[in-house]
């Protein structure tokens, strides 16, 4: 084992700290420095909005979404926090354009942005992440921002206190505001001119009410000489966004109504400095209200819309004034990115409360749904179980994708269609379009948003509460000494805990136990095909097959003949044998040519980029080759006797056994699905 030494935690520490943290420099040196590099001088959007792009992008061309890295990879942590599903990146990707949109000033920099969704589906994580992703990019270079202290005042305030000798900007603001609007304006023209953004600069804040006490004083002592208040009461110092500190990021949510004041988010008297100061003094004030903490950051409401209206009141100016006005204070500028999240039944109810429509239009829906793919949601679920101590027990192949079949299912709207099905839709939303399937997405996604009250996937079950389940079924598992995790399992305690849930609403009950049936009657397919794979599969028949498939249909197109392979005489092409391949996909008559024609132009293909034809690469070939070997095999097989060990040839069963642990499972669970497929398979052998 390799012990750390104190060292080397102590250095390892101190790269991560910003060079000039604790460095402080003049006005004049700042000055400087913002001629060369303008972008420490952003507001609160614009900073955001490029922290986004600075962890990496990649843009999927298809759907028309950009996927943000901090949030696909989650580089910081080794993936551990990462968001999956098309439709989650659809919407971190609208909230970045609303971000970017406030950072060019087009209206939504003065507007809350509302993450809606149901429970458990990312949003307070996506809001987390994005927190924790500001105060490091505010630590590197790139996300580098500033502010000021005053110092030595007691030299020229007389009744300053001298516990106030030097006073940070209590809401952490840019140095530019300490220039007059006039020139501070022909220095943001000047940079503006230097600026590499899709943005400008803008500054047009006053000083905190402290900050203007502070430089009235001291202008009336240097006779209005600025540059002498700003070299001899002034020091610049690097502003790191820090949550636990309450700085340039806060938190806020709703408590018992006794209990909350409007004072928690605008600040309030600093009744320590009344003595000192005066009631009406700006320095006796304590600049501690939420939207003061959040200052040059992101302010994040937590169900947001269970505050009481008069709350509201205070984010509706914050918003659309970027003020805050403290009750008996003059009024403070802001700049922070306001983000609030709530769950479905509260937006429902405020959403019909005419009372709350100037709230609602000073709002940015950004609608956060659960996952719709259900491979994407099974990641959650292997997430989940990669960033816990797992004990050592098998999850056997296709256990979080069923549960996450179950979970997409319902979250979708059943299809208007007739011709297709509630799985065939979520199967089409995971990618797995069948050409022989007549399935348009896109029309099925708009049937849904026509038809969902808010949203597709707005509703159903959250993956807490399957994540919960799988843990059950894991200890379950562990407690009978099973080193596995099976479907079955998993259904079973999906199965009992459906109607104990509190969040799943007594109506859907029945729906669920239905949706839970059609998961069992696909994994049963999936099983059967695994047992297929597993007595049935031959590399070398299958490559023959493959080959002979293919000189026929090069015949076929060709309107040639072929060697038959025992006589050696011409014929024609064996449209029976044809026809036994292509059937195992349910390709219709009418559709043979252009499966032919597909295969015919991928053989062609790689034949031209120098590959051998190998029916293993082509994975529906493949699967119609494997099926068609398996209807020629299955009637020399006895699968009654897979259901009881005694009654097959121990060699024979190992052998199947090994083949299921090559795809994945553990040999008491590679037992398990060879009985369960293998009685499913005798009651259709006899039923036929």
């Amino acid at each position: 084992m390799t012990q750390e030494t104190l060292e080397e935690l102590s250095r390892e520490y101190r790269d991560t700290i910003p060079a000039d943290l604790r460095e402080y420099r003049s006005f004049d040196a700042y000055l400087d420095q913002l001629y060369d590099e303008p972008k420490i001088a952003r507001n609160a959007h614009q900073r955001v909005a490029d922290m986004f792009d600075y962890y990496g992008t990649e843009y999927d061309e298809d759907a028309g979404v950009v996927e943000y890295e901090l949030a696909s990879e989650d580089p910081l942590n080794d993936g551990e926090n990462t968001f999956y599903g098309r439709i989650v990146h659809e919407s971190i990707h609208e909230f970045v354009n609303k971000v970017k949109s406030g950072a060019r000033g087009l209206g939504p920099q003065k507007r809350i942005k509302l993450l809606l969704g149901p429970v458990g589906s990312g949003k307070s994580d996506f809001d987390r992440q994005v927190r924790r992703y500001y105060e490091d990019y505010t630590r590197s270079d790139a996300g580098r921002m500033y502010t000021f202290r005053w110092t030595n005042l007691c030299d020229v305030i007389p009744d300053q206190d001298p516990a106030d000798n030097t006073v940070r900007s209590p809401m952490d603001q840019d140095p530019l505001v300490l220039l007059p609007q006039e020139q501070r304006d022909r220095v943001i023209e000047d940079i503006n001119e230097e600026l590499d953004a899709p943005y400008t600069i803008r500054n047009e804040q006053a000083l905190d009410p402290a900050s203007e006490f502070y430089m009235d004083r001291l202008l009336a002592h240097y006779d209005d000489d600025l540059q002498q208040v700003l070299e001899n009461h002034i020091e610049i110092l690097r502003l790191v966004a820090d949550e636990n500190m309450r700085q340039a990021i806060e938190t806020f949510e709703p408590k018992d109504k006794k209990n909350q004041d409007e004072t928690e988010l605008t600040g309030d008297v600093n009744y320590s400095k009344i003595a000192v100061y005066g009631e009406s003094d700006p320095r006796a004030f304590d600049y501690s209200g939420a939207f003061c903490n959040a200052n040059r950051g992101i302010f994040s409401g937590e169900e947001l819309l269970k505050l009481q209206r008069e709350f509201l009141y205070d984010f509706l100016h914050a918003t659309q004034e970027q003020t805050i006005k403290p009750k008996n204070n003059p009024r403070i500028d802001i700049d922070q990115v306001i983000v609030g999240r709530t769950n479905m039944p509260e937006y429902k109810d405020k959403k019909g409360d005419e009372k709350m429509e100037a709230f609602n239009d000073r709002t940015k829906r950004i609608d956060f749904p659960y996952v719709l793919q259900y491979e994407e949601e099974a990641r959650i679920y292997e997430k989940m179980l990669n960033n816990a101590d797992l004990p050592d027990i098998i999850v056997e192949p296709h256990t979080l994708e069923m549960a996450g079949l179950f979970g997409v299912l319902t979250r979708i709207e059943e299809p208007d269609t007739g011709n297709v099905t509630l799985v065939q839709k979520a199967k089409a939303y995971n990618g797995e379009i069948d050409e022989a399937e007549d399935i348009d997405v896109k029309k099925l996604r708009d049937e849904a948003a026509e038809k969902a009250e808010i949203g597709e996937g707005m509703e159903g079950v959250s993956p807490r509460f399957i994540g919960d389940e799988i843990a059950e079924a894991i200890m379950d598992s562990m407690h009978r000494s099973r080193d596995f995790l099976s479907p079955l399992t998993t259904f079973n305690h999906l199965e009992a805990n459906i109607e104990n849930h509190g969040s799943i609403p007594e109506d859907r009950f029945e729906t669920y136990h239905r949706y839970l049936e059609l998961v069992r009657e696909e994994y049963k397919e999936r099983a059967i095909e695994d047992v297929r794979h597993a007595l049935a599969y031959d590399v070398d028949e299958i490559q023959r097959q493959g080959e002979k498939y293919m000189d026929h249909v090069m015949a076929y197109i060709d309107d040639d003949t072929v060697e038959d392979e025992i006589t050696g005489r011409e014929q024609e092409p064996d449209e029976q044998f044809l026809r036994g391949v292509e059937e195992k996909l349910d390709l219709p008559e009418d559709r043979k040519d252009d499966f032919r024609q597909e295969v015919s132009n991928w053989v062609s293909r790689r034949a031209r980029e120098g590959d051998t034809f190998n029916p293993q690469d082509n994975d529906r070939l493949r699967r119609a080759l494997e099926r068609k070997l398996w209807e020629d095999k299955k009637h020399n097989i006895n699968f009654s006797a897979l259901v009881s060990s005694g009654e097959m040839d121990d060699d024979e069963r190992n052998e199947w056994i090994d083949a299921l642990i090559e795809q994945g499972y553990s040999e008491e669970g590679a037992r398990e699905v060879l009985e369960f497929a293998g009685a499913e398979v005798a009651k259709s052998e006899m039923e036929e």
